[in-house]
């Protein structure tokens, strides 16, 4: 992949009338779908947003065209054509699942009716479960479960802003909502109808004192909703938050249901 062409092209945008530039941008694309490179990935430092390619991702809608395009009896209109080649991925895509071209979907995956986005990268043997979403640009590791209505959030701008990333082994329950860049750890596990944007807090309530996070899970975190009190002129009202309750037992393995993981702290499910 050229990235200096990318980035050339992205400061001007004339160059995207030439069609050899915009066969560059479309092998940007061509490869996110293949896997062979990432919107972001971990090194030895952490997570680093590759944003040039997030870059090629911008740039490919203008250089598409509307076109009508049919599977069966349901007729799309749109500028990115869907993913294909399931079988020869080793991928399960059950009727009514969609994943857009230029969305990774690794061998082992299985997709329920949901919805991934470009960008997005789905990580072998992980379950994308009835109406999840997968935002563009959003990054799902290894075994994990999206659980029934699971949204993570796509982001393609500003182009320097990291996506959601759900790391390995991680337990997603029904109903989540995880944006913003939000970065849930290895192998933790949400509770049903979490929700986590930048801004929440996220309370480890396991010591005699608190201990905040923002915008991160700590690996095998076990997190339920919460909320806190807090003051405005009209008075104290309750403000959503998420508590960290435990941390998953290292008897518990990456196929132990959500259920078993929150009844082991007592949690009504």
């Amino acid at each position: 992949m050229d990235q200096n062409l990318i980035e050339k092209i992205w400061d001007n945008r004339e160059l995207l009338k030439d069609p050899a530039n915009q066969d560059a941008i479309r092998a940007v694309i061509e490869a996110l779908d293949k896997g062979t490179i990432r919107v972001a990935e971990e090194d030895h430092y952490g997570w680093k947003v590759n944003e040039w390619v997030k870059k090629a991702v911008l740039m490919y809608f203008p250089i598409q065209k509307m076109e009508t395009f049919e599977v069966g009896p349901i007729e799309y209109y749109d500028k990115i054509p869907l993913k294909k080649g399931f079988e020869s991925l080793g991928a399960r895509a059950v009727p009514g699942s969609i994943a857009r071209y230029g969305a990774y979907i690794a061998k082992g995956v299985i997709m329920m009716p949901s919805f991934v986005n470009i960008g997005a990268y789905v990580d072998e043997g992980t379950m994308v479960d009835t109406w999840a979403t997968v935002g563009s640009c959003a990054q799902v590791g290894k075994n994990v479960h999206l659980s029934g209505g699971v949204g993570l959030g796509g982001v393609l701008e500003p182009v320097q802003a990291a996506p959601v990333i759900i790391e390995d082994g991680a337990f997603i329950g029904s109903r989540c909502i995880v944006v913003e860049g939000v970065r849930i750890g290895k192998e933790a596990v949400l509770g049903a109808n979490v929700v986590l944007t930048a801004s929440t807090k996220i309370i480890d309530v396991t010591k005699e004192t608190p201990e905040e996070w923002k915008g991160f899970v700590p690996d095998r975190a076990v997190v339920i909703p919460g909320n806190y009190q807090k003051s405005f002129p009209a008075g104290d009202y309750g403000v959503p938050c998420a508590l960290i309750i435990g941390q998953r037992k290292a008897s518990t393995d990456l196929k132990t249901s959500l259920n078993d993981a929150l009844r082991s702290f007592d949690v009504p499910v």
